[in-house]
């Protein structure tokens, strides 16, 4: 799926390995469960809503992260 509608960074796409990703952000926030980073495709905002609520960070915060990791 790709959406181009790359204005800033309202498009998220979720990276190939999300599921090796997903493992590397429980490690780093213990208080990050399955449900919060469970993809569904088409429901990227939502589960970044989650994440951010959990983690109580903004959406620019909660991408900066998964680059992060994703970079690591």
């Amino acid at each position: 799926m790709d959406t181009n509608h790359n204005k800033g960074d309202k498009s998220f796409k979720i990276p190939e390995n999300w599921i090796e990703q997903s493992k590397q952000l429980k490690e780093k926030f213990s208080t990050l469960t399955d449900y919060d980073l469970k993809f569904e495709e088409g429901k990227e905002k939502e589960m970044l809503e989650r994440i951010g609520n959990r983690l109580r960070k903004n959406r620019e915060e909660v991408l900066r992260i998964i680059k992060e990791v994703n970079l690591s």
